[in-house]
């Protein structure tokens, strides 16, 4: 039995149908009118009937790049897509003609990740994104951390600099300011002195060894290894996954990740402490995620 997943982002939507054993069958993806929410709404529709084919979905799992209410059913905004208070789970199962289950983008990826990926033989599990910003999920005895308004896993914006960088979120000094590929790449334009440096050719020159790439990337990887200490003291993860675009680069985030955490980390040697570990689903796991989530809330024998 398949269900389907949906990743409305701010400039994509990608939708697939996925097995219980997190196998996606078919994929496709189609450009985000972000300024129409009920274009939106028709695109996820003809997407969905596109991708059944001979295969009916028995249900439909939509991560959304927003804020969505605590019980999932509401979109209280989105940063990047015309949402306000929006009924998106009603007006979808409208659509659709069957059950529709949300989540946030973020937390779907970290569930694919969890029941398929990195972290798939854990409990309990942190993950976070090194992209555009920092985003997180957080899983405690297999169940996605929502809060009690809905917006938990909001980790880029634990403050690790007090007084520091101004945020897009209003305050100052938070981890996704020093810790995400924005800021890797602000960093190394202004170190190596190349204000038009793509982040291509900041990849080619970590892969080729150049010493002041690899400085710049070890301070960044240093200030989230320091937002991890923070995050395990409250969480207490078996497992911190590490995913986004900066993750591509593997040993050479992870390591100096680890090693900022071990030594920030009060007791380390003394008591179990979580693996840092490159998230494995590549761009699939909120779609995977979505639909997953969907599949284990589907009402019984549907």
């Amino acid at each position: 039995m398949y269900t389907c997943g949906i990743d409305i982002g701010g400039t994509k939507i990608a939708a697939g149908l996925v097995n219980a054993g997190g196998e996606l069958s078919q994929r496709s993806e189609r450009a985000t009118n972000a300024e129409d929410p009920l274009a939106i709404i028709d695109t996820v529709v003809e997407m969905v009937s596109e991708l059944n084919g001979d295969e009916v979905a028995s249900a439909v799992g939509v991560a959304a790049a927003a804020f969505l209410d605590r019980t999932r059913e509401r979109v209280y905004f989105a940063p990047n897509i015309a949402w306000a208070d929006f009924p998106l789970q009603d007006v979808l199962e409208q659509r659709l003609g069957r059950p529709v289950t949300l989540e946030n983008d973020a937390n779907a990826a970290g569930w694919a990740e969890f029941q398929f990926g990195a972290a798939k033989h854990a409990h309990s599990m942190v993950m976070l994104t090194m992209g555009t910003g920092v985003g997180g999920a957080v899983v405690e005895d297999g169940r996605l951390l929502v809060g009690g308004f809905g917006s938990a896993g909001e980790l880029g914006h634990i403050i690790i600099e007090p007084d520091g960088l101004l945020c897009g979120c209003g305050n100052r000094g938070c981890l996704e300011q020093y810790a995400s590929g924005t800021a890797l790449m602000r960093e190394a334009r202004s170190d190596l002195g190349r204000p038009e440096l793509t982040s291509e050719e900041m990849t080619e020159l970590l892969v080729g060894g150049d010493s002041a790439a690899i400085a710049v990337l070890n301070r960044v990887c240093d200030a989230m290894g320091r937002g991890i200490t923070a995050l395990v003291a409250v969480t207490d993860p078996e497992v911190v996954v590490i995913g986004g675009g900066v993750a591509k680069a593997g040993a050479l985030v992870s390591d100096p990740i680890t090693e900022s955490f071990r030594r920030h980390y009060g007791a380390y040697e003394r008591r179990p402490v979580p693996r840092v570990v490159v998230a494995t689903m590549g761009n699939n796991a909120g779609v995977i995620g979505a639909a997953d989530l969907a599949r284990l809330q589907r009402p019984a024998g549907a």
